[in-house]
């Protein structure tokens, strides 16, 4: 897919609800009577309730929001439409508890002509619903409603995209008359999110073209999809772009520049930016740290913990990550060992899933098998297919058969219909010789119609991304590329380069 043209070639997550919520009745005393015309409050004893009401909302005690909204309408004061918006928008933080409160809390609002009537409030419901997963709900609302403003409609759009239904928010974006930042922001980062991030650079484009300027949360999203894609041509334009911008020194854009650029693997460019940042968060030092560490600089990724440290950052589960990465590629057992205890002893962090994965690495790498098996037996949690296949690929280089076979039994609880453990056991089994072990499991594959995944490969060349599937003859210049390809294995044999004719041969197809 071609990428748009970018002149190239130019030099945290809310506390959960437990128990479940148990939800008033809510009556209005009047709701006979009552309209958007005659619907009347008293503004200070409302303002007073709804100010509580908020600061309830805002630190995620939900429960006593509604336990508050329930004594205000017991002391006989109405809500107003403040007080709507200020629950609706609580409930949809809590998509998994809050859709029974919100859907009656959207009753009440209806039966006094506040959600079709007050465009506030008609937008709070239809973000409510949106990330509650009924966007069907949503646009309901949104057709219902008698007057809409921008935030309405870029609302609308977000809900969309939030929920996959691309083609729709596209549809509601045409209808727009006036499109703002946000609007295309919406657009534009809701493909980032969904994984399309072709699609997302495509927008941007469009949204340069009809002379929008984007703001930081533009931005983000789009080194975002530069990071994924690995476009590092691209990559450097936005650079040069934001430097131009008044959001150049933002902490958030400059961390996600440090992320781009450590996923296109210029770290000295990742440095650059993270050394000239005038302000840094805890996200700056793990992104610097992590990315240092996945592209095998680990002395200068630990360099950077002790130098996090000593300026007064405190490590979290994610700097640990980094850190214990480091020291798996480095080989450095015994600190990454060293490490892994002073997160519990220490810093008071509770190992997760990606540690212990980490500790398992760090051993495989090392040769250490049984004690990366002993890890895994020890876990307090069980072992993903990420975990047994990193012991798996260690068996493999290590032509441990024994070890392999007992790892699958494991493997085939956890990812039964898996194809990668699969071919990597077929392949310890003919790098030993053992033909007839791959051919068992070569059959067991088909029998269970598991297929190996065809590997991708991607470059970006003049602001044009290539994919290339293994076997696939598709692109237009396959011919070409196909002729290189030949000429260069020629060149490596010349070179004394000898393939593994085992993995050729017998992995699965």
């Amino acid at each position: 897919m071609a990428l748009p043209a970018f002149n190239v070639t130019a030099a945290t997550t809310p506390p959960s609800l437990s128990p479940p919520l148990q939800l008033p009745q809510f009556h209005n005393k009047n709701s006979a009577s009552a309209s958007a015309a005659t619907y009347r409050s008293n503004n200070d004893s409302t303002a007073s309730w709804t100010s509580l009401i908020a600061r309830h909302c805002k630190n995620g005690r939900l429960i006593e929001a509604v336990s508050e909204f329930t004594r205000m309408r017991n002391s006989g004061v109405e809500p107003n439409h403040i007080t709507f918006v200020t629950l609706l928008s609580g409930c949809a933080h809590f998509p998994a508890q809050a859709l029974s409160l919100g859907s009656a809390l959207h009753g009440y609002a209806r039966k006094l002509g506040l959600d079709t009537q007050n465009v506030k409030v008609g937008t709070a419901v239809i973000d409510m619903y949106s990330k509650f997963g009924l966007v069907g709900l949503a646009r309901l609302s949104f057709d219902h409603m008698g007057v809409k403003n921008k935030v309405t409609w870029n609302t609308m759009v977000d809900g969309y995209m939030r929920n996959g239904d691309f083609k729709n928010a596209v549809k509601v974006f045409d209808e727009i008359t006036e499109r703002d930042v946000i609007s295309w922001t919406a657009l534009v980062g809701g493909f980032v999110k969904n994984g399309l991030f072709e699609e997302g650079l495509v927008w941007f484009r469009e949204m340069q073209l009809s002379e929008v300027e984007p703001d930081y949360v533009t931005m983000i999203s789009v080194l975002s999809a530069c990071a994924n894609l690995g476009t590092l041509g691209i990559s450097l334009w936005l650079h040069r772009f934001i430097l131009r911008r008044e959001f150049k020194d933002n902490v958030r854009v400059n961390n996600s520049l440090i992320d781009m650029y450590c996923r296109c693997g210029c770290i000295e460019l990742a440095c650059q930016v993270f050394d000239r940042m005038t302000e840094r968060s805890l996200v700056s030092w793990n992104s610097i740290i992590v990315g240092l560490a996945v592209n095998g600089h680990a002395v200068d990724a630990l360099q950077y913990f002790e130098l996090m440290q000593n300026e007064g950052f405190l490590p979290d589960a994610v700097t640990f990550t980094g850190v214990l990465t480091a020291c798996s590629h480095a080989g450095l057992v015994e600190k990454g060992l060293k490490y892994f205890k002073s997160m519990k002893r220490v810093h008071r962090i509770t190992p997760r899933i990606e540690h212990y994965g980490c500790i398992v690495d760090l051993y495989s790498r090392a040769g250490r098998l049984e004690d990366a098996l002993g890890i895994i037996k020890n876990m307090p949690m069980k072992p993903n297919e990420v975990i047994l296949g990193s012991i798996l690929a260690a068996c493999r280089n290590l032509s441990d058969v024994k070890l392999a076979e007992r790892l699958m039994h494991y493997i085939y609880k956890l990812d039964p219909d898996g194809d990668s453990n699969h071919v990597l056991l077929s392949n310890i089994y003919a790098a030993v010789g053992s033909w007839r072990g791959a051919s068992t499991v070569r059959k067991k594959m088909k029998a269970l119609g598991i297929q190996k995944r065809p590997g991708i490969s991607s470059i970006e060349v003049d602001g044009v991304l290539n994919e290339f599937v293994a076997g696939d003859r598709s692109h237009v210049h396959a011919e070409q590329v196909y002729a290189m390809l030949e000429h260069l294995s020629g060149e490596l044999k010349v070179s004394g380069y000898v393939e593994d004719d085992f993995s050729e041969l017998y992995e699965c197809s």
